[in-house]
């Protein structure tokens, strides 16, 4: 059983940054892939920034340049570092991870950008 837990959520004026944190527990945190989602209001869930083991970290067209997803597997820990955030980008978001197949999700955390 995998527990994630988002944190680093709130509001932010245009141009501002956050940091969110996602935590992982349980067990088989072994994992393959690592990812943040975002859902905004009457939208569906949309990859933000999506990081497989071992490979480079893939990103959508608008978090390029601006998002930076990380990891701390010492601390089972995923980090999404969003700067220049604007009023598009309020959303709740969303930690993925997958381990063996099988996806795991946390209950997000609110984005909301002032403008």
């Amino acid at each position: 059983q995998v527990q994630l837990v988002e944190s680093g959520g709130g509001l932010v004026q245009t141009g501002g940054s956050l940091r969110l944190s996602c935590s992982a527990s349980g067990s088989h945190l072994s994992f393959d892939a690592v990812g943040w989602y975002r859902q905004a209001p009457g939208k569906q869930r949309d990859m933000v920034a999506f990081l497989v083991t071992g490979g480079s970290p893939n990103y959508a067209d608008s978090a390029k340049g601006r998002f930076t997803i990380s990891r701390d597997n010492a601390k089972n820990t995923v980090f999404l570092q969003m700067n220049n955030l604007n009023p598009e980008d309020t959303a709740v978001y969303y930690c993925y991870a997958r381990t063996s197949h099988v996806s795991h999700w946390g209950k997000g955390t609110l984005v909301t950008v002032s403008s």
